[in-house]
């Protein structure tokens, strides 16, 4: 579920509000699933249609979505389409990685790809931990 969670914390962010129209309190500015879904597919163009600050937001905000093929808890083909919908509604920056043979689980391959990612979007080249 956190795939799901931060997947529909980035819209909510994007849009400024949740769900049941309460306002979105939280300022983020990246959003990382690996092996979830898009909670809100199915309802996201509308919410982004005619509010052009949400249409700003999506098209700066960045995603990365990472997902193995073998996953046999939330299926490849979830991910896949969580991918094509953020781009489909105006979220530019969208990053889908996909593993063979993963299951619904990490490896040190996936860590470190999203780690480099983070790096870049978050600006932290040069900095050492």
């Amino acid at each position: 579920m956190g795939a799901a969670t931060a997947l529909y914390s980035a819209t909510c962010f994007t849009v400024g509000k949740y769900g049941n129209g309460n306002p979105y309190p939280a300022n983020i500015c990246a959003a990382v699933g690996l092996s979830g879904w898009l909670p809100c597919a199915k309802t996201l163009s509308n919410k982004l249609q005619g509010v052009d600050e949400a249409t700003r937001r999506a098209q700066s905000f960045p995603v990365l979505l990472c997902h193995g093929k073998g996953d046999d808890v939330v299926p490849f083909k979830f991910g896949e389409k969580s991918s094509k919908c953020l781009s489909s509604t105006g979220f530019q920056d969208v990053t889908f990685k996909a593993y063979n043979g993963l299951g619904h689980y990490t490896i040190p391959e996936e860590m470190d790809e999203v780690c480099a990612w983070l790096m870049t979007k978050l600006g932290l080249e040069g900095n050492s931990a």
